[in-house]
């Protein structure tokens, strides 16, 4: 099965993390699969929920999800990659704190992350 690594017509699956907010986590930065629109956690995060989705799909090229953000990760070849303009939106709500979301940080978070 050859898997395309990216599809720029497929829009986001979320404003956040799809398994963080499916139970009740929180995250330090977004990824977005450039594939099929997942949203996940960035490895900083405590459940690195973009990489478990590389990892489960194949999918290896991820791009920022954070405003002012434009790069693309392939994870296959560890190194930044090149990507057209993905369909919108192109980042998390701008009102959406970091880490976030809000409300479901604890309050020694940076205890939690992975540097």
């Amino acid at each position: 099965m050859t898997v395309e690594p990216i599809d720029p017509t497929v829009p986001p699956s979320g404003p956040g993390c799809v398994e963080c907010d499916a139970d009740g986590g929180w995250w330090v930065h977004l990824r977005r699969c450039a594939a099929c629109g997942h949203v996940g956690c960035c490895d900083t995060s405590p459940a690195q929920h973009a990489t478990a989705h590389w990892r489960a799909t194949g999918h290896p090229v991820v791009r920022s999800f954070e405003p002012g953000e434009n790069w693309f990760w392939d994870y296959a070849t560890e190194d930044y990659a090149r990507g057209p303009a993905l369909a919108p939106p192109t980042h998390r709500p701008d009102d959406q704190p970091v880490p976030g979301p809000a409300g479901r940080v604890p309050a020694d978070w940076r205890s939690h992350i992975h540097a």
